[in-house]
């Protein structure tokens, strides 16, 4: 093996092959460092001599199925200009590694497309040192996300296995990046958030956000400045619960068997938007039949349908109109569950109209939610928040994510 192909193959420069040994089905390569290397690693005095030192095995990039080490004396130096002693410089592994750079890059490539378990069984090491090298490179890369040019973000939580374990994540809407995730929810989950836009002197201009008062809160107090822009697929959606409610009741307080028989099983039609109904399991017919034994419901489906329009109309002055007319509607429909919809809505027509000047919902962010989900199902949950978070960070620039177990 000559020198040469030391460098080209393991990116191991300034040492010369000395020999090569086989032993229990891996290859070991014995090499010296040339004289330049024996320099002082603090002053780079050539005003040294030699104290001593250890012998050092260190894993590298493998050989077809075959594990290679590089052995090497790593000499202690002691250097008259500073009167210490020192290790020489290694220039192709960290200090108190056992493996080199090339065998990191190595295994960062094999993470991008195979599991650290995969990835330890191939390399032949233990699941830690793959879990190591991964969250090294993450450190490097993604520890701390450009704010720079944010203006617009969305803030949502993610819930994470049964026991109620939340996080906070903020999403960039312009790039599609989350630049911040913490445990918990609510306000002060977003607090860490705030204290970094603060000292990179960020300013947020609009925020997207669900109608709940935690995070309403928080945005009102850290980004006063910013619009508040409720989510309208959060707005629909709480629409459908109480619609849900209102079924729930109603078949509870219906006598008739037939009528029962025409309410039950009809949640999910009642949820779906007209268009997805399917015609192969009568969906339409059975819709109108629950409509028609229940006014009260009908009124409320009906009016949620009308909703759903609300982000059609041309401008921000036709979408008041719009609203205003229909919270009068649901206010006088007789209906106790529609009337509190339309208190909730009016509280929060500010919100809701915000989206006719930075159309923006936390939509792109419900959809990054569930591929962090997916991240979590791939490894069966993590125990090192901080190696989890690095590998949310990392899902928008990467094109094969550092994956899972």
């Amino acid at each position: 093996m000559s020198t040469g192909l030391l460098y080209h193959g393991f990116h191991i420069s300034d040492y010369k092959y000395e020999n090569v040994e086989y032993k229990n089905g891996t290859i070991t390569y014995h090499v010296l460092p040339n004289s330049r290397l024996l320099i002082c690693s603090n002053c780079k005095s050539e005003n040294v001599i030699k104290k001593g030192g250890f012998t050092r095995r260190l894993k590298t990039v493998p050989i077809g199925t075959k594990s290679v080490f590089i052995k090497f004396f790593e000499h202690r130096l002691y250097c008259h200009q500073c009167k210490l002693s020192r290790q020489m410089n290694i220039p192709f592994a960290d200090r108190y590694k056992s493996y080199t750079h090339a065998f990191e890059k190595y295994v960062i490539s094999l993470s991008k497309r195979m599991t650290i378990k995969d990835v330890s069984s191939l390399v032949c090491v233990g699941w830690d040192m793959i879990k190591e090298i991964q969250k090294k490179h993450l450190k490097a890369n993604y520890k701390n996300p450009a704010l720079t040019n944010v203006r617009k973000i969305a803030i949502d939580e993610i819930a994470v296995g049964k026991g109620h374990n939340y996080y906070t994540v903020i999403l960039d809407l312009d790039t599609g990046a989350i630049i911040f995730m913490n445990k918990g929810k609510g306000h002060k989950s977003v607090k860490p958030f705030y204290q970094r836009i603060k000292r990179n002197k960020v300013k947020i201009e609009a925020v997207a956000i669900d109608m709940l008062p935690s995070y309403n809160m928080a945005c009102r107090e850290y980004f006063p400045e910013a619009t508040i822009v409720f989510d309208r697929f959060h707005l629909i959606q709480l629409v459908n619960r109480k619609l849900s409610d209102l079924r729930r009741m109603m078949y509870r307080e219906t006598v008739s068997y037939i009528d029962k028989k025409a309410l039950k099983g009809t949640r999910w039609i009642l949820l779906k938007n007209p268009e997805n109904l399917l015609e192969s399991h009568n969906e339409h017919a059975r819709l109108e039949e629950a409509l028609r034994i229940n006014k009260p419901l009908a009124t409320a489906y009906y009016l949620k349908e009308e909703l759903r329009t609300l982000w059609n109309q041309k401008n921000i002055d036709e979408a008041y109109v719009f609203l205003k007319q229909w919270v009068k509607k649901a206010s006088s429909a007789g209906v106790p569950i529609l009337n509190k919809i339309a208190n909730t809505i009016l509280g929060h027509r500010n919100g809701i109209l915000a989206y006719y000047k930075y159309m923006i919902s936390t939509g792109p962010l419900e959809a990054t939610n569930n591929k962090i989900k997916n991240v979590i199902r791939q490894a069966f949950g993590y125990r090192d928040f901080e190696f989890f978070k690095l590998k949310v960070y990392s899902m928008h620039k990467m094109k094969y994510a550092i994956v899972g177990i």
